[in-house]
Order: C-alpha cells, then sequence, then structure tokens
C-alpha cells in the first residue's frame, strides 16, 4: 500500500483537512503580529524534520533485476530480432562493465550515507540542459477558484495567498511545519497520540516509531529550496542561489518588477491590512514594461548567461540580487482567462514570457479574473514539496482569508520599491530577440485538454481496476489507434519515501497494454476477452508502480551506472548508445499524475519534439488530462479525439 501515494498525485496531506466552516475575515481585527498564531501556518510539536535523520536510504536494485525490468519494458516496443539483439547486449553489458560499475556505485554509495546515489547526480543532470526552462522542463499546477465569487478578486486573492504563503514559509524556517507523513490508516495513526509518541522518540529512532503505527515519513529535504531561491544561468552549467535571510518578495506586473519587505526588522510578517495595500498600490501603477527583462529566462541557458553577464557588467547586478534573492515571485497578470481552459493551460505553462521569471524556484500566478497557481523551476526539486504548499496556502485562503472584498487596503507604511534597470542598445536588442523566438515558440505548440465524465476514479476502483493504469490504457490505445505503434512511455513516480529520493521512471507500455490495444482495435476479441486482458493490465501496473516507488525501477539505476562510468574515466558501455535504449528513453509520451483536492489542472510541455507531454488526473467525478504537442510534428487535438475514444471503449468494456 505504500507505493500508492508516492504516485505525484497520490501525496497525503496529513496535516490538510478542508472543512466547511464559516470564514474568518481578519483585515478589521486588528492583528497583533507578534502573535504566534497569526506568524505560523502550522505549529507542530514534532519537528518538520525530526524523521529526516532515520529516514531509510535509497535501496541500489541488484542488477540482474534492472537487467529484467529494462528487457520486460524494451519487449512491447521491439520486434524479434530488434530484443534478441538487446538481449544479447543487455546481458554482456551485465556480465562485463556492469558489474565493475555496480560495485563502484555501491562503494561511493556507502560513503555518501547522508544522501541518496541518484540526487547528485539529478541534480547535475537539469543544472547542465542548455535547452530553455519553460516548456522543456517548468511544470505548471492552476487552483481551483474560491466557491465564493467575490474572493477571487486579484487583489484579495493575491493578498490571502501571499499572507498564507509566508505563514508556511515562517512555519518552514521555525521547522514546526507538520512532516510529511503518508498514514496508511489515517484513523489510527493521524492522531495526537503518533505525534506525542513519534515526537518522544530520538530523532535517529523515529521513522521506525511511525513505522509501528504503519504511517510512513516523508522526505521533506527539497522543502527548504522552495524559497529565496533561484537558478542561475552559467555557462555549461547552471547553479542553485539561496539567501534565506531575505525577508522581501518580488511582485511583476506588466512586465516591471516590485519589491517589498514581507517581515519587519523583528522577523514578524507584516499585517494583512498592510500587506493588502502594498499590492493594491503595485496594481494601480498601469506602466508596462518597454523591454520587459522576464522574457530573457525563456531562452537558451548559456545565451541567457552571456546576456545576464552583461546586464551584470552595466548596472543592474544589484537589481537583478534582489529578484534572486526574493522570498518567491508573485506574478499579477493583466489578463482574464474567462473559463477559457484553452487559454488557461497555455497562459499557466509559457504566457509570452514579459511578466514572468521562469528562474524562480517557483511564481505564484494570479490573473486579472483571479485565476490562481504556480509555475516552478524543476531542479530543485519534485512534486512533492510543491503539492504540499500549494495544497496548504489553497486549504487556509479559501477556509480563513485574512481579507475579504469588504476590506480596505492600508495606505500607512506603504513600502513598495520599483525596480529600475539599465538598458543600453544591446541589452534591448536581447529582449526583442528573445521577444521573437519565444512567441514563435509559443505558437509551435498545441494544447488541448479532455474531461471525460464517463468514469471516475471510485466506478474504477469499484471495476476492481486502477485508476491510473485506466488513465495509461487510455493513453497507450489513443497513440496507437493514431499511429498504430507503441513508444517510449514515462510515467513518473516519486520515491520520497526515501532519504534524499527524487523520481523514478515507471514504464506503463508493457506486453499487456500492448495485447489490450491489439486486440481492441483489431475487433477480434469478445468483451469478456478484453476485460480480462484489462484486470491482467491493472495487476502488472499496479506491481510496477509498487517497484518504482520502492526504488526498485531501472531508468535511474541505470542512470547511475552510466554516470558511474564517466566520473571514473571508463569508456561508455555499448548499452547506451543502442538502438533500443535511445528509443525507449525518447519519451514520446510523457506523463504525469497532477491531482489533489486544490489542483483545477496541471501539466508540462512534450519532452520529445514529436511527442506529448499528458498531466492527467483521475478525480471524483471525471477523468481529465492536459495535452500539449508541437503542431509540425502532432495534434494534440486528434489525440484528444482519440483518447475520447479509447475512454469510451474502456467504458463499455468494463461496464459490460
Amino acid at each position: 500500500m505504500l507505493h500508492k501515494m508516492l504516485k505525484l498525485n497520490h501525496i497525503s496531506y496529513c496535516n490538510v483537512a478542508v472543512a466547511k466552516f464559516k470564514v474568518r475575515s481578519f483585515a478589521s481585527k486588528g492583528i497583533n503580529i507578534k502573535d504566534v498564531n497569526y506568524q505560523y501556518l502550522q505549529r507542530s510539536k514534532v519537528p518538520t524534520f525530526h524523521f529526516q535523520k532515520s529516514l531509510p536510504r535509497l535501496p541500489i536494485p541488484e542488477l540482474d533485476k534492472t537487467r529484467e525490468r529494462y528487457l520486460n519494458a524494451l519487449r512491447p516496443l521491439l520486434n524479434d530480432g530488434q530484443f534478441n539483439e538487446a538481449v544479447k547486449r543487455t546481458s554482456n553489458f551485465v556480465a562485463n562493465e556492469g558489474n565493475q560499475l555496480q560495485a563502484k556505485l555501491i562503494s561511493k554509495d556507502k560513503y555518501n550515507k547522508h544522501t541518496s546515489y541518484i540526487s547528485d547526480y539529478w541534480f547535475d543532470l537539469y543544472l547542465r540542459d542548455r535547452v530553455a526552462l519553460p516548456i522543456n522542463y517548468n511544470p505548471f499546477l492552476v487552483m481551483q477558484n474560491d466557491v465564493r465569487p467575490e474572493y477571487n478578486n486579484q487583489l484579495v486573492r493575491a493578498t490571502n495567498l501571499l499572507v498564507s504563503a509566508v505563514r508556511f514559509m515562517l512555519s518552514l524556517r521555525e521547522e514546526i511545519l507538520e512532516p510529511e507523513v503518508y498514514h496508511l490508516q489515517p484513523k489510527k495513526s493521524n492522531t495526537q497520540l503518533f505525534r506525542t509518541v513519534t515526537g518522544l522518540l530520538p530523532a535517529s529512532l523515529s521513522w521506525y516509531g511511525a513505522y509501528l503505527f504503519k504511517a510512513f515519513p516523508l522526505d521533506m529535504s527539497q522543502f527548504t529550496g522552495l524559497f529565496n531561491a533561484t537558478r542561475i544561468p552559467m555557462l555549461n552549467k547552471d547553479k542553485i542561489l539561496r539567501d534565506p535571510t531575505c525577508n522581501h518578495v518580488v511582485v511583476q506586473k506588466n512586465g516591471n518588477f516590485y519589491v517589498f519587505d514581507v517581515l519587519d526588522m523583528d522577523g514578524n510578517l507584516l499585517s494583512p491590512a498592510e500587506i493588502h495595500g502594498n499590492l493594491a498600490q503595485i496594481l494601480k501603477d498601469n506602466s508596462k514594461a518597454d523591454f520587459p527583462l522576464g522574457v530573457l529566462t525563456t531562452q537558451n541557458r548559456d545565451e541567457w548567461a552571456n546576456q545576464r553577464t552583461h546586464l551584470e557588467e552595466t548596472g543592474n547586478k544589484e537589481a537583478l540580487h534582489k529578484i534572486d534573492t526574493a522570498i518567491f515571485n508573485l506574478v499579477l497578470d493583466d489578463v482574464c482567462i474567462n473559463d477559457n481552459k484553452h487559454k488557461l493551460l497555455a497562459h499557466y505553462l509559457h504566457t509570452d514570457g514579459s511578466n514572468s521569471w521562469f528562474d524562480k524556484s517557483f511564481s505564484l500566478i494570479v490573473t486579472k479574473d483571479g485565476v490562481s497557481g504556480i509555475n516552478f523551476e524543476h531542479s530543485w526539486g519534485d512534486g512533492v514539496a510543491v503539492l504540499r504548499f500549494f495544497q496548504d496556502i489553497y486549504t487556509e485562503t479559501t477556509t480563513k482569508p485574512f481579507i475579504g472584498p469588504e476590506s480596505t487596503p492600508s495606505d500607512k507604511q506603504v513600502t513598495v520599491k520599483k525596480l529600475e534597470f539599465n538598458l543600453d542598445d544591446k541589452s534591448k536588442g536581447f529582449v526583442e530577440k528573445a521577444r521573437k523566438e519565444y512567441s514563435d515558440w509559443c505558437n509551435s505548440l498545441s494544447i488541448d485538454y479532455i474531461l471525460y465524465e464517463g468514469l471516475t476514479k471510485e466506478a474504477c476502483k469499484k471495476f476492481k481496476v486502477s485508476p491510473d493504469c485506466i488513465m495509461q490504457l487510455g493513453f497507450q490505445a489513443a497513440y496507437h489507434l493514431l499511429h498504430g505503434n507503441y513508444v517510449g512511455t514515462y510515467e513518473s513516480c516519486s520515491t520520497s519515501a526515501f532519504k534524499h529520493g527524487r523520481t523514478e521512471t515507471m514504464r506503463p507500455c508493457t506486453e499487456k497494454t500492448k495485447l489490450f490495444c491489439d486486440n481492441l482495435h483489431s475487433n477480434k476479441s469478445t468483451k469478456q476477452e478484453l476485460r480480462s486482458i484489462m484486470a491482467e493490465c491493472s495487476t502488472y501496473h499496479s506491481e510496477l508502480v509498487k517497484q518504482a516507488a520502492m526504488g526498485q525501477g531501472f531508468d535511474r539505476h541505470l542512470f547511475a551506472l552510466r554516470k558511474i562510468a564517466e566520473d571514473n574515466g571508463l569508456p561508455r558501455p555499448e548499452l547506451y548508445d543502442s538502438y533500443e535504449y535511445k528509443f525507449l528513453n525518447k519519451s514520446i509520451l510523457s506523463t504525469s499524475t497532477l491531482s489533489a483536492p486544490s489542483v483545477l489542472a496541471g501539466g508540462f510541455g512534450p519532452v520529445a519534439r514529436e511527442g506529448f507531454g499528458i498531466g492527467y488526473s483521475a478525480f471524483p467525478d471525471k477523468l481529465g488530462a492536459a495535452v500539449s504537442a508541437y503542431k509540425a510534428h502532432n495534434n494534440s487535438s486528434q489525440f484528444v479525439e482519440a483518447l475520447n475514444k479509447s475512454f469510451v471503449d474502456i467504458t463499455k468494456i468494463l461496464s459490460e
């Protein structure tokens, strides 16, 4: 059961309960900012990082098991001749270089017990890649709207989100944010007794105490990367800058940048009225930047690195540092979504770049009609920390907001400073070039979505099939319907049950899904036969998810072995340049689950030029997916049509 919460969408928020009660608006109550009940979003008796020391370490899989799992993933993608060649090549690798590299990897891991064998390699992979961040890497999440329309006013929602976000950060800084724990039996373990017992245990034993309650603490090392952080472009390899001493936020509007401190000199969060007043002043400024620097963050990393160096050398170093060290970036967009889902997906995935700063650890975005969400830089962390933050601030702002539509912004002690930049003709040329290229890039994308109400998460469970399997089976069937073949498919799975775990790849295209799609589209099988195959798909899919979540996938292991060869100056094994390895790792279908109670939509761009980026959710009342692709190679609307047909076919088979 543990593996179920380690899919990106299955994070358990042990401290969150979305309750229905009368909303309290504190704006007119004269808050004492020194009151700890105002300063902190949570005040956990169990320290935030209490379980970190005793978390289990990410296991290095056995080499023979990796061979077996790798070949199983290749089987549905290759013809018999190709597969036989792959078997020989893989067996030769395992018998020769693989054994040597495995020994070196195990030895290195033993000397680095403070982390996981994949962590440094994974950071390095992200930071060395030279492609631009938006579309290629930065995912997005959009919040559900507040059920009360008046609270979706841009100023009201932005103020409440900002206050709750800083309260979250202060709880994290003081290490009183509730630890992230998956409760297998919440009624028995998500209790005061659990917190008392595990809190009394030494940190070195605390995980084992939680395990006795059938509760599983998750790695929280990435949480510190949420705030005061930016990815700085550098030649060849970027770096992450963090400065937790800074107390200001940066706000973007119309391509301009504004900063103001949200903490006073004693480290206390300003009152909601003061924050309300600062944001109100920013919204009153209707001037537009002639040369919005944010668009420069949409470029190739080496090109942006050179441009940033020029900006710093021409008098802009201090202003850029203000952006880099801000707690986070709040984006106030002069755009109305008006329930246009295509517009929503495009806006949160990429916008036009003029009012963005894609290098920040995350940007909290609020449109003119109050639609709110996050676009986040991916190198520093994965979905666990972002989703927890996202869910916690959504819950507070929609149940206990600090200001309401009747609140009056304070006009006292407004401390906003607008950042000024010295732009010479060369810098202006950078902006114009980036604008044109980014516009062309965004226009090359095709984005669509599906909301299928014929099947739900609970209905899948009723039919005794995994909802995630049904979603993935739909993707395979849709692609096969359009193209008649099977391709490398990537599904992200968190390994946060382990110290410094990141993600593992789950390979949902299997021999069983291939058999199902072949039989479905040949019209030669009965519904009963297809139902039987579907049940086998579900069982095998769940087993693959479990393996990946427990650190028993093969992708990260093979990647680490390749990196070990590079570290030791050894020849690159033939396996990594083989047709089959490259074909499998060309993620034509790149998928990730992105659901939580607070999430309206989520997604990302295609990983391969010929591929699709699919962010999906099995909701209580429907199945949903956001699909992106490049127009030169694919049409996302055609894929959505094929996916709808596949879901209809699957529903008919399940209902038989």
